[in-house]
């Protein structure tokens, strides 16, 4: 894994940046100094914590803080890091928000107006045109791999090890399971739950170790999760999911749609995931 998104390599270079700018500091100002070491203190503990967690809270703006120290490094000392506005253009090779990326380019705007006394009218303009014509290449490139992670997302697991997927995949296997039950005879139903923002991941585990490893489980918003629950009988399928709600204190609410009565063409997901009772409702789509 760490191989094949290369973990390694992005690990040493934010380690080469961080001693960089660590052997940069003796000879700064004391807020240059003082900002350094933070910028310093964030790419170490970037590099330390990268493999933590594959999966990045997309409510969580951490482009903010680069972009804060970038804009601070060059305000306190801009005739001594005015090296430093050509690290705007790597910035916006992130992945942001849309908010977030506005304000990356307030800080770059800001940046260039902090050094123009530095430069002659025509090294600035060439400067700042030719930081515009990066960052906008980089912020298309960023789109680029922002569109094409989302397409892979769809076709992956959302948690390695775990038979959670996105809430493509049950597009594609609600016709699969529905040919299955027909052909072997056997009761399918798809379970609905409704959860807590914040306990969804916590749940989605959960429910993906109480579940069988041909049952898959699915991410179909933030609060609803979706999982097919294959059995014998409807007698037995009511035994189960009365089993599987008592091991998951977190559900919020619940209800459970026979896959036989579901017509997959056209099909649209909206229906499961409008808001339900606390209460089990057993009904068809």
């Amino acid at each position: 894994m760490q191989s094949k998104y290369k973990i390694r390599l992005l690990r040493g270079n934010l380690l080469a940046v961080a001693i960089v700018l660590a052997l940069w500091t003796p000879a700064a100002p004391p807020k240059a100094a003082l900002l350094l070491w933070l910028s310093v203190g964030w790419l170490v503990m970037t590099a330390i914590l990268l493999d933590f967690s594959h999966r990045r809270p997309r409510g969580v703006p951490w482009q903010l803080l680069p972009g804060a120290l970038l804009v601070g490094l060059i305000a306190v000392a801009p005739e001594r890091h005015s090296l430093l506005i050509w690290a705007w253009a790597a910035l916006f090779m992130l992945p942001q928000m849309r908010w977030v990326a506005a304000f990356n380019v307030s800080g770059m705007a800001l940046s260039l107006v902090l050094i123009a006394p530095q430069l002659s009218p025509p090294s600035w303009w060439l400067m700042a045109l030719s930081l515009g014509v990066l960052s906008l290449l980089a912020l298309s490139r960023a789109r680029q791999l922002t569109n094409m992670n989302g397409t892979i997302r769809q076709r992956l697991r959302l948690i390695p090890g775990f038979n959670l997927w996105a809430r493509e995949q049950l597009l594609r296997d609600l016709p699969t399971e529905q040919t299955r039950c027909e052909r072997e005879g056997i009761h399918g139903e798809l379970l609905i739950l409704q959860v807590k923002r914040q306990k969804l991941w916590h749940v989605a585990r959960q429910l993906c170790e109480q579940t069988y490893y041909f049952e898959n489980v699915y991410r179909l918003n933030g609060t609803t999760l979706a999982t097919v629950l294959l059995s014998r009988s409807p007698k037995e399928a009511k035994g189960r999911r009365e089993r599987l709600l008592a091991e998951l204190p977190d559900i919020l609410g619940h209800r459970s749609v026979e896959l036989i009565e579901i017509e997959t063409d056209p099909f649209d997901l909206s229906n499961l995931t409008r808001s339900e009772p606390a209460t089990s409702v057993h009904e068809a789509i």
